[in-house]
């Protein structure tokens, strides 16, 4: 067979999806670069005796997992191999150096750590005397990063290493367990019991990123439960990285991505930041969301006095909150390329759009709780203008529910733009406003709007203040990344403000008449 060559043992029983076919198309197409791959597949679903449903497992299902696990590890050990790798089905490696790393280690039994969108991950930092996790100080800093190494642990699960050369490795077991086990019955419980009971250390290492794990879902909850976690998953690997991509040797079934009942999805995105436009994309085509991208107005690119001649000027007396500087180019680019999308919603006399920016984190199962929230909005004949799909809310008062609508609240003072519904009727009022006379950052535009902005002087540069707005409850959609956060990069907070260049009035004035065919996403739209 070759020295350095991988032999290959595959094991898939009780599927009511597809993973049978997914592993026999899979193995047809890499089964080569193995010396040797055996398929253990089971033929027709069944169910266990005394089974609840495909997530209840009882001790028959234990058992026979144990039963497998144990005939892939006397396989390893029949045929002289020095390792062996266990991974589930449902753990993602996108690190192909996974092996290499384990190997380097020179440790008995080492799993990758596995990362997930909870608090769920493939270890234990604890153990009760009765074979139970507990949970200790050491869990958190390993999951998330704060302490980085290779750490012994009680017990680790689904993907990892085992040398079989280790002293004491050829006494391991899954099944049956070991002579003194009264521990619970469950396959990793067992063999994190034989490790301790013939002396071999377990650890998990946590200095590079591996991959993910799905995280289980309740036995009661079912198949399509598990898909949206899964595709939640994806979602949040785009954002935290590595990114899940598909194998190359496994057909996916054809995404149908449509608007979701909207007019149009608008992805309001930079040129310049590639990385969000395209981690954004494929969000949405994961979620098979059909976007449209919109370039942002880039806020490096205005100078006071093309605003000017636009008719943009600031509001009287504008400070930020918190600096207390004026207003940033970054915020007025931001504006203009909101303002724009409203400007068509009106051309194109839209019903209803939705709205997002570029560093949006979904929530799980964001296109199936959109489409009922809107459902529900229908059903009950709201009359409403802009609901919030993420937002920061700014104070902390209750906010009013609204009566038939358990998903929905009246909207408080709020910050953020990051995703949001709009009506035709909500884009005239706001265009009707002329903001671009007066302007102030986008997300305190909007709350004035609806009346909730706490400033009186700021509210009175703008009448009338009747927009219906809502706001999702819980939300749908977070940012990316919060201030702080090692990730975090604002185009708005960080850029220059919008009057810095006084100095070069007497220059542009000569660059105005083309003004409009140089900044990415004005071209087509009126601002006057």
């Amino acid at each position: 067979d070759g020295p350095g060559r991988a032999k290959g043992w595959c094991a898939t029983d009780h599927n009511t999806d597809n993973t049978t076919e997914m592993l026999q198309e899979w193995l047809a197409a890499v089964g080569d670069d193995y010396a040797t791959v055996v398929w253990r597949p089971e033929g027709e679903p069944r169910s266990y005796p005394d089974e609840e449903g495909p997530k209840h497992w009882t001790k028959e299902r234990h058992q026979f997992l144990m039963e497998l696990k144990q005939e892939a590890l006397t396989f390893a050990r029949d045929w002289g191999a020095d390792y062996i790798l266990f991974a589930d089905t449902d753990n993602i490696l996108t690190n192909n150096q996974t092996l290499r790393l384990l190997i380097d280690q020179g440790l008995p039994v080492v799993a990758p750590m596995l990362d997930s969108q909870t608090y769920y991950s493939n270890f234990w930092c604890g153990i009760t005397p009765q074979g139970y996790y507990r949970r200790t100080a050491d869990y958190f800093p390993t999951k998330n990063r704060q302490r980085r190494g290779c750490f012994q642990v009680p017990m680790v699960h689904s993907t990892f290493l085992v040398s079989l050369r280790t002293e004491g490795a050829a006494q391991l077991a899954f099944y049956p367990p070991h002579p003194n086990y009264s521990w619970p019955f469950d396959d990793i419980i067992v063999f994190a019991y034989a490790c301790q009971a013939v002396g071999v250390t377990i650890h998990v290492c946590n200095e590079h990123r591996y991959g993910y794990m799905n995280v289980p879902v309740k036995p009661h909850q079912g198949l399509e439960d598990e898909k949206v976690n899964f595709i939640h998953l994806i979602l949040e690997a785009l954002v935290d990285g590595p990114p899940m991509w598909a194998s190359a040797h496994v057909s996916r079934p054809p995404k149908r991505p449509s608007k979701m009942g909207f007019d149009e999805v608008f992805v309001i995105s930079l040129a310049r930041r590639p990385d969000r436009r395209e981690r954004m994309l494929s969000s949405l085509w994961e979620m098979e969301v059909s976007g449209r991208v919109v370039d942002a107005v880039d806020g490096r690119t205005l100078n006071s006095s093309l605003m000017r001649s636009l008719g943009v000027d600031l509001l009287p007396g504008y400070q930020d909150p918190y600096s207390g500087r004026t207003l940033t180019k970054g915020e007025v680019g931001c504006f203009l390329s909101h303002y724009s999308i409203w400007e068509e919603v009106v051309a194109r006399r839209l019903a209803r759009i939705l709205v997002f920016e570029d560093d949006v984190r979904f929530e799980s199962n964001f296109r199936g709780r959109l489409e009922r929230l809107m459902e529900e909005v229908e059903a009950e004949k709201l009359p409403w203008d802009l609901i919030y799909l993420g937002r920061k809310q700014v104070n902390p008062e209750e906010e009013a529910a609204v009566e038939g609508l358990p998903h929905l609240v009246v909207a408080g003072y709020s910050y953020w733009t990051l995703a949001y519904v709009l009506s035709l009727a909500g884009a005239r009022k706001l265009l009707a406003s002329q903001p671009l006379h007066r302007m102030l950052p986008v997300d305190e535009f909007l709350p004035i709007m609806f009346d909730q902005h706490p400033n009186e002087q700021y509210k009175a540069h703008f009448w009338p203040r009747d927009l219906r707005a809502f706001s999702a409850r819980p939300l749908l959609a977070a940012p990316t990344h919060y201030a702080g956060d090692a990730e975090w990069l604002s185009d708005t907070e960080t850029s220059s403000p919008w009057d810095d260049d006084k100095r070069e009035a007497e220059t542009q004035r000569e660059k105005q008449a083309p003004y409009r065919d140089s900044i990415p996403g004005l071209q087509d739209h009126n601002l006057g």
